[in-house]
């Protein structure tokens, strides 16, 4: 199978079931960007499977479980208005991602100001990460037909986002930046 096919030379692109929108189409902008999320995602793992700590094969685990769900959520996202969505998000993933935020947060120091993104290459790129999901949760609120739980999964992925890369600079022992009160003057 050629990767290239030329239908997309002129501006359009395919939804699931084929219908053909401009690549600017809300929906595309939705996926795609939950798309550059899992991108990041993955750079993250990339960082991560050189790292040695304890938990490492569990927080792999976890990390292809939330990319793999990412592109069933660019799939919904993908689904035109009045089709049926093949693999649907259940309120239970959103749950799953909750255990996960309170299972990685309970050793954490806690926050007493804003942190600065970045930290160990895992860290930053999860930073980065989060940033886009949220851009993703943004583009998918006016999508037509989209699931409530979608919506809530995105927003609660950024929340898991944050607390996972505040999690492996911790493991990694890679120091926070803080936003200190006088430079917030």
């Amino acid at each position: 199978m050629r990767i290239y096919t030329r239908s997309g030379d002129k501006g359009t692109t395919s939804l699931v079931y084929g219908a053909r929108v401009p690549k600017d189409d809300p929906r595309v902008e939705a996926y795609g960007t939950c798309d550059e999320a899992n991108s990041f995602i993955g750079l993250a793992v990339s960082f991560l499977r050189n790292e040695s700590f304890q938990g490492k094969e569990r927080i792999l685990k976890i990390f292809h479980e939330i990319q793999t769900i990412l592109f069933h959520v660019g799939a919904e996202i993908s689904t035109p208005a009045g089709k049926e969505v093949v693999w649907k998000l259940k309120e239970e993933h959103v749950k799953t991602l909750e255990t996960y935020i309170d299972e990685l947060d309970v050793n954490l120091p806690a926050l007493k100001n804003f942190i600065l993104p970045g930290g160990h290459p895992a860290g930053a790129a999860l930073h980065s990460a989060r940033t886009i999901v949220r851009r993703a949760e943004r583009c998918s609120i006016g999508i037509e037909n989209l699931s409530p739980v979608t919506l809530a999964y995105l927003n609660r992925l950024s929340d898991f986002l944050f607390v996972a890369a505040r999690y492996i600079n911790f493991i990694l022992q890679v120091e926070e930046q803080h936003l200190h009160q006088e430079e917030n003057a």
